[in-house]
């Protein structure tokens, strides 16, 4: 049926790959593309041994939108989904305009030399792809993405009027290392150390670092503490819906993480300001991702589980009404799929999930779209299918 491009060869980019290849009536052409060229081939050659499908690959520099174009032009695809680092977002988006290709991604851009997290920059866009006749699907991961699913779903089936969001997110793996972050280390700690923000009645909320935290209990896993930071997802969310008075997102971390994340602070290498080095400048926060432990290669050893969800409160026929609704993702079964951990996994699957709703026209536009405004339930019927099973209760002591 279609053509399409995956830009990004790290464990999201290997988990799409191996979901698009396993619906190959749909993606019928898969061409993998990165700026290191040898992680895509050794993608594609596990890809073909695991699935006997073939995924061509190639070499992109997706900060250049030239680089781009001439991928774009030298294999003519239907989509793009960018898995990529959000700095890429406007070049890739640049180019699919260029080149008369949909996009897609799975976080919003962000720019380099400042910790700030806003759709603003993609939203801009909006004019120039529906006069391309071009969709733009943005946060199409699992927070953002399959968080945003949730909510209209919550909103379509069970409410009037939508009050109360928290988001929840924990982690209970253990991949044995000291310290590691598990997705890219720049994008992770950038995000974790910015301050605090939430949405309550009509304003913004500002807290710092880790400033707010409480125990919630997670299925199947238990009690864990969970701190208040800020999330892309809730800009799009208050914003398509209104009636939202209070929305908030909360993740869990480790003492022994956060003990390593204030040392990391406290000596100055969380900086994203270039220092002069020996006659060089570099950047303190590139240089500790590169002797971190490589996301892509923490599978192996990992063990436990994820929970995401999101703990709704509202009304419905005029009266109060709780929903939670969420997803539990093992460790160790998406490495057995796939080579990748769970994180990757539950980013990469609803990256494909996207797509794939895309390309089988489930959902249509011109336009630059968050995911939560189209129909939630062939996404996550497709999401359940495609290893990502999802729960929910109603009228339940959500905990917030």
């Amino acid at each position: 049926m279609s053509k399409i491009i995956i830009i990004g060869a790290g464990g999201v980019g290997r988990v799409t790959a191996y979901k698009c290849a396993q619906n190959q009536e749909v993606f019928t052409e898969i061409i993998l593309a990165s700026r290191t060229k040898s992680r895509c081939d050794a993608i594609a050659a596990a890809v073909r041994s695991d699935l006997n499908v073939d995924i061509r690959t190639d070499q992109v520099d997706a900060d250049e939108v030239s680089q781009l174009v001439e991928l774009f032009r030298r294999h003519e695809p239907m989509m793009v989904i960018n898995v990529a680092l959000p700095y890429q977002d406007l070049t890739i988006m640049d180019a699919c305009l260029e080149c008369g290709v949909h996009y897609l991604d799975t976080a919003n851009y962000e720019p380099p030399d400042e910790a700030k997290f806003e759709y603003k920059w993609q939203w801009e866009y909006q004019d120039r792809f529906k006069e391309a006749n071009l969709m733009a699907l943005l946060g199409c991961g699992f927070d953002p993405g399959v968080t945003g699913v949730f909510t209209a779903r919550a909103a379509k089936h069970f409410f009037d009027e939508i009050h109360y969001l928290d988001i929840v997110d924990c982690n209970a793996g253990d991949h044995g290392k000291a310290f590691a972050t598990n997705f890219n280390p720049e994008i992770n700690i950038r995000e974790v150390t910015q301050k605090g923000k939430y949405w309550e009645d009509g304003n913004w909320v500002y807290t710092e670092p880790h400033e707010i935290s409480k125990m919630l209990n997670y299925p199947d896993i238990g009690p864990r503490k969970s701190y208040l930071i800020y999330h892309e997802e809730l800009e799009s969310l208050v914003k398509n819906y209104p009636t939202i008075k209070r929305a908030r997102f909360w993740m869990t971390f480790g003492d022994e993480y956060l003990t390593h994340l204030r040392v990391i602070q406290n000596i100055g290498m969380a900086g994203i300001d270039p220092i002069n080095y020996e006659g060089k400048e570099i950047v303190p926060l590139q240089f500790l991702k590169a002797v971190l432990p490589d996301p892509g290669g923490l599978g192996e050893n990992y063990e436990g589980q994820t929970s995401i969800g999101c703990r709704i409160r509202g009304l419905k026929d005029g009266k109060e009404k709780t929903y939670y609704i969420w997803n539990n993702c093992s460790h160790e079964a998406a490495f057995k799929e796939t080579g990748a951990q769970g994180v990757s996994f539950t980013t990469g699957v609803p990256a494909m999930t996207g797509a794939f709703m895309m390309l089988t026209k489930q959902w249509t536009g011109k336009g630059v779209f968050n995911v939560e405004e189209f129909d939630p339930d062939p996404f996550l019927d497709k999401l359940a299918m495609s290893g990502l099973p999802w729960h929910e209760e109603s009228d339940i002591d959500l905990e917030m």
